[in-house]
């Protein structure tokens, strides 16, 4: 298994406990008098989970055991895969950090954060389908 899909499943199991973590932690507001903040935990959990464990870990098996590319680079451009991995990570991280706070402060520096969350998020996944369209074009393959 390639290094960088060891890290990509990893963080995807890492995203899914934390993930449930905050889902038990919704559920647990409708039985327990916790903070209003916390309300804006609920995009932040379907982020952890859709982007976090799903994504990441399609992302990871994708670069593992797709057809390959070439025999010099069988899984495409590494470099790229680096990027969208670090691009998605940062994205991620830094929409579970925004999201809340732009809930409670609509707007200002916490909205340019959640919006440059998503760019970086989109970018990652320009990069997945630029460096994963070559292994599946369905022309003649080059190994």
């Amino acid at each position: 298994m390639p290094t960088l899909t060891r890290w990509y499943v990893k963080s995807a199991l890492a995203y899914l406990v934390a993930a449930l973590l905050v889902g038990a932690m919704l559920a647990a507001r409708s039985v327990w008098l916790l903070p209003a903040f916390l309300g804006g935990f609920g995009p932040v959990y379907f982020h952890l989970f859709m982007v976090g464990w799903v994504t990441q870990l399609i992302f990871g098996i994708v670069f593992w055991l797709f057809p390959k590319f070439s025999k010099e680079q069988p899984r495409g451009r590494e470099w790229l895969g680096w990027a969208v991995f670090g691009l998605l990570n940062a994205g991620l991280l830094l929409r579970v950090i925004s999201e809340p706070a732009n809930a409670q402060a609509p707007g200002g520096v916490w909205g340019w954060l959640l919006l440059l969350s998503a760019g970086l998020q989109w970018l990652a996944g320009l990069g997945f389908v630029a460096n994963t369209w070559p292994r599946v074009h369905g022309g003649p393959r080059r190994v």
